[in-house]
């Protein structure tokens, strides 16, 4: 199959890998409709993740059930499935807790900016829709695999409830998610931190009441005057540096948690600011498959239309040029077609 591999720091191809084959009888394999690249892909391609010269990369997609293992029961070939990219066998006691992230049996999509995936838990992970959906949907779809269920994790661990006022730090395609989850789940007030003008109107559309451009202690004290000096009662940390781990907590008004999504690259918590203040810390890797029978249902009634984080569609053989975009913050998040 032809599929986008990473050679090094901003070495990205497309070329020809071995298809992927059913290794366990618990696998799948799927022929990947959409697939696209995330905020985390960048780490590697920016040097910052080791990574295996002409490994494929990309774990996020949707698509069609090619061929199923011999102890699949539930996935179905032919069965249009969103395939969330930390699979799990949905059984295990760490399942059970609703932390499939953490699942005894974890698998992560190795190719979904490829032309197929292997599934490795195909009965605990795939989610089905009734047939194949509308063209129209699969950008809201594709969202759940990863960035829309990591936003609502975020406001979970962040314990976002009605009336509140919630802060999101970061405005990639995460942070942006993580404000409509903020507002589904029915915070009064939702702060986006963005100094980019298209980002920040796909915030407003998502529910943000404000945004907040400035950073750093202007950005604190801009949230300390729309907030009266209290803070916000829940922060979403959507970025995974130190600095926005540090703005977060600045920002949390005592007793508030901190929800915590972003992959960390040389964070240090402010432990002293956390222990006077009571600020809790939550979050981590979004166990996606607790997620996604609500969010699917969110994006069938048209709830909410988290596709709107993709600003650039390119053909799946353009996907070098979808990372510079990235990189360059030409676009927020780039679908890639087949």
């Amino acid at each position: 199959m032809r599929a986008t591999t990473i050679h090094g720091p901003g070495d990205i191809r497309f070329e020809d890998v071995p298809d992927p084959v059913i290794e366990q009888p618990t696998d799948a394999i799927v022929k990947v409709v959409a697939g696209c690249i995330c905020g985390s892909d960048l780490w590697p391609y920016r040097g910052e993740n080791p990574v295996k010269a002409g490994s494929t990369i990309g774990h996020e997609c949707v698509g069609v059930v090619e061929e199923v293992g011999s102890a699949v029961r539930q996935a179905k070939v032919g069965d249009f499935v969103l395939v969330p990219f930390c699979h799990c066998d949905n059984t295990c006691a760490h399942c059970a807790a609703g932390v499939q992230s953490a699942c005894v049996n974890l698998g992560i999509t190795q190719s979904g900016q490829g032309e197929y995936a292997r599934v490795t838990q195909a009965d605990g992970s795939l989610v089905a829709t009734d047939g194949m959906p509308d063209e129209h949907l699969i950008p809201s779809l594709l969202a759940l695999t990863d960035v829309m269920a990591t936003g609502w994790h975020a406001a979970v661990a962040a314990g976002v409830e009605p009336g509140h006022t919630a802060v999101v730090v970061g405005d990639g395609a995460v942070g942006l998610s993580g404000v409509l989850a903020a507002a589904q789940m029915g915070a009064e007030r939702v702060i986006a931190m963005s100094r980019h003008e298209p980002r920040q109107e796909i915030a407003r559309a998502f529910g943000a009441t404000d945004v907040v451009a400035e950073r750093g202690e202007e950005g604190e004290a801009r949230i300390a005057e729309l907030t009266d000096g209290v803070g916000a009662d829940a922060v979403l940390e959507c970025v995974g540096t130190d600095t926005a781990m540090r703005t977060a907590f600045a920002v949390a008004r005592p007793g508030s948690t901190v929800g915590f999504v972003g992959v960390p690259h040389g964070v240090e918590l402010p432990v002293r600011r956390m222990f006077q203040k009571n600020v809790g810390l939550a979050g981590g890797m979004a166990p996606v498959r607790r997620y996604l029978p609500d969010l699917l249902e969110r994006v069938l009634s048209g709830a909410i239309d988290p596709g709107r984080v993709f600003d650039l569609t390119l053909p799946m053989s353009q996907s070098p040029e979808g990372y510079r975009a990235m990189d360059e913050r030409r676009a927020i998040k780039v679908l890639l077609r087949p």
